[in-house]
């Protein structure tokens, strides 16, 4: 299981949100689940609610995916950094052939994107 934390559920995560704690917990301690932090996501989620970063890199089971050109070429096309670099990390790659699920707690926000989210609203 391939998830990407976008903004919203990162710091859903630092407010004690059930259902992103859970997935914290299953990317550290069972295998074949993985949790992607898109550094420009983990940069808004850190706006949002000071310190989430910081302690969202420090955790074990998650992967922060950095910036790099193709990265930066989506999110030039965007209207949010943020979104973008989370729907970019989604995308199907070699190591994910079925790409990822974006996990948010603002499913309204990919409605008409090609992506599939995991609703983390309580």
């Amino acid at each position: 299981m391939h998830i990407v934390l976008d903004d919203t559920a990162m710091t859903a995560a630092g407010q004690g949100n059930v259902l992103a704690s859970r997935l914290i917990h299953r990317a550290h301690a069972e295998a074949g689940w993985f949790l992607y932090a898109p550094a420009c996501a983990l940069v808004e989620a850190d706006r949002a609610r000071p310190g989430t970063a910081e302690h969202l890199a420090s955790l074990p089971g998650i992967t922060v995916i950095d910036l790099d050109l193709p990265a930066a070429l989506a999110v030039a096309g965007q209207q949010t950094w943020a979104a973008a670099h989370s729907q970019h990390a989604a995308q199907p790659t070699a190591d994910r052939p079925d790409g990822a699920i974006i996990a948010t707690t603002a499913p309204n926000r990919w409605a008409g994107e090609p992506v599939r989210i995991l609703d983390l609203t309580p």
